[in-house]
């Protein structure tokens, strides 16, 4: 078991819209030596950006798994078209919070459906498959009994990874920005370097990034300089999956 403390970068939403934002920082990574990445792989983003066809975006992404980096299966559409919600509460969390909660509401059924889908796309292509994230971490009960059908190894949140299928939780805090407008990016800045202060001593910290960060030179530099701190103060950059199996937890793969 590694006891070494651990960064884990992992970058949201992927998909060939948002290869765009994402490719000057994914460069700059690659320039400070092997950092290992998890990118969330929307199968079919907004119902428009379907992988199967962007061969071109399915060859890069098969040379990140060449070079030890993990994808994981973030939603399949990202996108929440379903029934408008009826409850305040429903629809607070799927029009206001976010409109991307795309598990946040489904059945067993309608979440099995769309999670063998994401697996059948990964068998595809050949890309190895340990995790489902949820988009915006929103998750049914439906699809929380979806998943423990599954043979995918953890899911997470914003603080914890979660082990499948019994769901039992490991701490692992993440920073995660608002950058949408100035106000936003300043305030998260200003939490995220209280939260990096209060977890010096966490056996893990992820960095969890969105397209939308990559589109501010404020957001976009914050990152690169903090994951250099981390990495300078010891930290190993580890993948998702690369860090469960350091704290001895079996991982088997669904493709």
């Amino acid at each position: 078991m590694n006891h070494s403390p651990s960064v884990l970068l992992v970058l949201h939403d992927v998909a060939p819209q948002t290869w765009p934002d994402y490719q000057p920082f994914v460069e700059a990574v690659d320039a400070l030596g092997h950092v290992p990445m998890t990118w969330l792989v929307v199968p079919d983003f907004h119902r428009s950006n379907a992988l199967e066809n962007h061969p071109g975006f399915r060859r890069l992404l098969d040379s990140r798994v060449e070079r030890g980096d993990e994808l994981v299966l973030h939603g399949y559409y990202h996108c929440d078209d379903g029934p408008l919600a009826l409850h305040p509460k429903d629809w607070f969390m799927r029009r206001v919070y976010t409109h991307e909660g795309e598990f946040y509401n489904l059945s067993e059924q309608a979440a099995l459906a769309r999670l063998r889908a994401g697996i059948e796309t990964f068998q595809r292509y050949h890309w190895p498959l340990e995790g489902f994230v949820a988009p915006a971490w929103l998750m049914s009960e439906g699809t929380r009994q979806a998943l423990r059908q599954l043979p995918l190894s953890y899911t997470s949140d914003s603080q914890h990874l979660y082990r499948l299928p019994d769901f039992s939780p490991i701490n692992a805090p993440g920073l995660v920005w608002s950058a949408r407008s100035a106000w936003r990016r300043g305030l998260s800045k200003i939490l995220s370097d209280q939260r990096e202060q209060r977890w010096r001593q966490a056996p893990v910290i992820r960095l969890g990034l969105h397209p939308v960060d990559m589109r501010y030179g404020f957001s976009r530099d914050y990152w690169l300089r903090t994951l250099e701190r981390l990495l300078n103060d010891g930290r190993v950059p580890l993948t998702k999956a690369g860090w469960l199996a350091t704290q001895g937890l079996q991982v088997s793969s669904a493709a």
